[in-house]
């Protein structure tokens, strides 16, 4: 495993992380911006990431959202940890509402069919979010709520 990526899962596992969330985001969207979405904070860390763009549900208004991926089958694979906080990150409702969402994927805009995984299906690709980032188990442990899992598939 790279050093870089060992640090990044040194520092996703640290429950204090998300009070600097906003800091890490606007740095990521600032790169992928100036990049055209071919480098993100993650890519050097050997993790591949995702910007999701779908409309708010309350205002309409599109919104961006990087996110780590876990591509798989074709599909990729996003979950709603907000690193174990106790409510869903905003871009899971806006996902559920989502008439057309799309995601930039290493430099690619691509429209997407979301999925969201429950029950027996939602178990079996558990294991495989975990190889990638074994810290969704810890965000699970501190949360009451299940992580929401989506599988975005191209249309």
């Amino acid at each position: 495993m790279n050093p870089m990526r060992r640090m990044a899962l040194a520092l996703g596992a640290q429950p204090w992380l998300p009070r600097f969330a906003p800091l890490i985001v606007g740095s990521d969207k600032a790169l992928q911006q100036v990049t055209r979405g071919r480098l993100t904070i993650m890519l050097a860390t050997g993790l591949d990431e995702l910007v999701l763009q779908v409309p708010g549900r309350k205002s309409g208004i599109l919104r961006t959202t990087p996110l780590l991926t876990v591509p798989h089958d074709d599909a990729w694979l996003v979950v709603g940890s907000n690193w174990g906080g106790p409510k869903p990150p905003e871009w899971v409702g806006n996902l559920r509402a989502a008439q057309d969402p799309t995601i930039t994927f290493r430099g690619r805009t691509i429209a997407v069919d979301a999925q969201e995984l429950v029950g027996p299906e939602r178990e079996r690709i558990w294991p495989v979010l975990l190889e990638t980032w074994p810290n969704y188990q810890k965000y699970a442990e501190r949360t009451d709520r299940e992580l929401p899992v989506f599988r975005l598939t191209p249309r």
